[in-house]
Order: C-alpha cells, then structure tokens, then sequence
C-alpha cells in the first residue's frame, strides 16, 4: 500500500507537470527545457543527500558511490532519451496521441519483463488491457495515424518502459537518493550540452518560462522521479507501470482545472477504465499465496 500510494503521487506530480510542459515550450526549446528542470532536480536533492549521509570506512564508501554513479549514469541516459523524445514528439504532434502513445508503456513492460523471465500475473495482464483501453479514451480524439511525431512518442515509450525496468533493477541495489542524483545529473548534462549546440539559450526566455522550468524540476523531477525509486523498492515493475500511467488522468485533470480543458464523457470514460485496471493489478494481493505476495514473488526473476 506503502508503494503504490508513493507511485500514485509521483503520477499526480507528473500529470500536472504535463501542463507546465506544454507552457514552457511557448518560451524555451525541448533540451534547454529538460537540461534546466533537471539541474534543478539534482540540487533539490544536495541537502537530502548531506542530511542522510551515512558513516561508512572510506573504502566502501568511494566503492559504494562508484556503483551508485554507474546505476545513475545508466538510468540517466536512458532518461534522457526518453524524455528528450517526448518533449520533441509534442512539437510534432497532439497532446492527446504524445500522452496515450508514451503511457503504452503499460503493455511495454511486462512484454520486456517476459524476456527478462520475469512472470506476469493474469490480473495485472487484465489490468493493462483496461488501462490501455481508458488511455485511448482519455488521449485519442482524432483519427490515430502515425506521424512523425507520433514515431517519436512510440520509441520514447519503449525507453520509459526501460527506464521503469531499470529503476525496478537498482531500486533496491544501491542507495537511493544517489541513484536519483546521479540520474539526474546525468540527463541534465546531456540536455544542456544538446540544448548548447541546437538551440538558443536567453535569460529572457527563461525567466519567461520560469515557474513551469521550477514545477518541472523541483516538484517533477526532485520529488516524482525520487518517489518513484522509493516505491519501486517494493512494487512489481508491471504493477507500477499501471499506477504511474495515471499521470495521464491527472494531466487531464489539471488541463481542466488550470487551462480550462473541458472533460467529456468519453474522458470521464477513460478515467474510469484507467482506475479500474489499476483496482484490478493490485487483486492478486487481496489473497496472498506462496507465490504471489510481494515484489519479489510477483515475479520471478
């Protein structure tokens, strides 16, 4: 309960941070965007990284923080992949495809999970299905054809879904908050060194897009992406595959109620199925048996 409760705000943070998102590329490029919201990110996260130092002898904890930057500098590059696709794919296409083709990730990961031998209850494979169904409801509002955009959105959905692998791989490895750190860091320096060469970097532009550049970094990457480490500690990667995909049904949320998006009945449709998949990937819980408790009997590695 601990875990999903963690991973549905981290989703919330993320939904609202999709209408920040789409106001601060009024003002600045994609990778300028992403480079500053994630150095925020990263300093956001200096004075938890001091405050829960631990004492350790000067040998294991140079090789400790060795492990921790390796597991972050691979997390942080898939990241910025990932992000970097999204970002760009919403120049080219609408909100409503990005938003739905980017959360089939939901289908994505315990598709990658068979070939990591991993086993998929039937509950949560229902669960998707449903949730999938809703994010077309939700998101599609045209005819769904595959543009450019659309293109970009698809392959950023694969390297989220290994990303939600990854972290499910390291979560309960390495020290948290340093991995958060260092993937992080890792995603910022590629951002800014792309946004450097490709794009135009003013302070006016900035400060235009400010308080989206400060909700994306403090709140979306500090407090979601560290959330969804902490939660993914103790939750199969499929199960929070389906709850984070609920960012979507809070981004429609805060669309209404900042920029006036309207939900209609298809929307509300779509919410509903969502939530329903979500109940329905948690029901193998509701009674436990010698293989299907936790995290670690969920699925076999």
């Amino acid at each position: 309960m601990k875990s999903n409760l963690l991973l549905l705000l981290a989703a919330a943070i993320w939904g609202l941070a999709f209408v920040a998102q789409r106001v601060g590329m009024d003002y600045v490029g994609p990778y300028t965007f992403n480079g500053v919201r994630f150095v925020l990110g990263s300093l956001s996260l200096v004075p938890l990284l001091f405050y829960f130092r631990t004492s350790s002898s000067a040998g294991s904890a140079a090789a400790s923080y060795r492990a921790d930057a390796r597991a972050g500098f691979l997390a942080g590059t898939v990241l910025f992949i990932a992000a970097s696709l999204q970002q760009i794919g919403l120049v080219y296409t609408t909100a409503g495809k990005a938003a739905f083709i980017t959360c089939l990730y939901i289908v994505l990961v315990p598709i990658l999970g068979i070939f990591m031998k991993h086993r998929i209850h039937p509950w949560t494979w229902c669960g998707s299905l449903f949730a999938v169904s809703g994010l077309y409801l939700l998101c599609v509002k045209e005819n769904f054809s595959i543009s450019y955009g659309d293109l970009l959105e698809l392959v950023g959905a694969f390297f989220w879904s290994i990303h939600i692998l990854l972290i499910d791989h390291f979560a309960d490895k390495v020290n948290t908050l340093r991995l958060a750190f260092f993937q992080f860091a890792t995603c910022a320096a590629f951002s800014l060194a792309a946004a450097l060469w490709l794009e135009t970097i003013t302070i006016n532009a900035l400060l235009q897009a400010s308080i989206p550049i400060l909700y994306g970094g403090i709140c979306s990457v500090g407090i979601a992406y560290t959330l969804q480490i902490i939660g993914q500690k103790d939750a199969s990667p499929s199960h929070a595959a389906i709850i984070l995909s609920l960012e979507t049904v809070f981004a429609a949320i805060g669309g209404y109620l900042l920029i006036n998006e309207y939900l209609g009945l298809q929307e509300i449709a779509g919410s509903a199925l969502m939530l329903t998949g979500m109940l329905l990937s948690q029901l193998q819980n509701l009674k436990p048996s010698g293989n299907d408790v936790s995290k670690s009997s969920a699925y076999n590695k």
